[in-house]
Formats: C-alpha cells, structure tokens, sequence
C-alpha cells in the first residue's frame, strides 16, 4: 500500500491511496488544539484494529463457509498522558448469526490474531468481547 500524506494546516492532515485516489482526513482531538470534527490519528488506531478482526475472519471464514454479513465492533480506546500513547481498547465484537463451538472458536482466534492485533505494541490494554446473538463471551 502506498500513499501520500498531506498536512493541510489547522491541525488536519489528508492521506490519499495512490491506487485507488480515496482520501482519509484526520484532524487533532479537542485537548491538542484541533476541532475533533473527524478521527484524529490514534482513532484511527483503534478502528484499524476492529476492521483487521473483521476482515481476517471475513478473509479465513469464508472457505470454511463461515458468512459474517452484519457483523459490527464497537470500540472505544483511550490515551495515556505519560508518555502519551494509546493505553486501552475495548471491543464488543458481535455477529448476527450463532455459529457453532468449533466456528466460534475459529472465529475468536483468528481475529485476535489479525495482522493488527499480532502489531500492537503489548502495553496496549487489549479487551474483546464476541457477541453470538445473544449469548457472548469474553477474551
């Protein structure tokens, strides 16, 4: 993946993908003089890891007929003051459809072992919890 990252002034910056031209503009939180009108940075942190869940079970699941249309992760993450970095992420993983044990557990290794996850630095409190209809267990 390559692409251009543009600061734009006002605390906002814009990174464009060179194969596709689709635009991504973050700008700084409230607390660091921005306006939080848009993602800052580290939110984007955060997102990247609930879509690699996503997408690596997606990816892995589909030839074992594993269909995950309608799945959602809730994730909230916060910031450490000292030295400032991402501290927590907490998730709430949940799929429409109930799967069996085996495909749950398919389900939850492979997605705490997404490219993101397996990158994070380890300070980084993790909290993911899998949402099966209604029943849901946590790791």
């Amino acid at each position: 993946m390559t692409s251009t990252i543009t600061y734009l002034g006002d605390f906002k910056i814009e990174s464009q993908h060179e194969k596709s031209g689709a635009k991504i503009t973050t700008c700084a939180p409230l607390r660091e003089g921005g306006t939080s009108e848009m993602f800052s940075p580290s939110d984007l942190f955060g997102i990247s890891f609930g879509q690699s869940m996503l997408m690596a079970v997606a990816v892995l699941g589909k030839p074992r007929g594993i269909d995950i249309s309608g799945a959602t992760c809730e994730l909230k993450k916060s910031t450490f003051p000292e030295p400032k970095r991402i501290g927590t992420i907490f998730c709430i993983v949940r799929f429409q459809q109930n799967f069996t044990a085996e495909q749950k557990e398919f389900i939850e290794e492979t997605a705490l072992n997404c490219p993101v996850a397996l990158s994070m630095h380890p300070n980084v409190q993790r909290t993911v919890m899998f949402e099966y209809g209604q029943a849901f267990s946590q790791n």
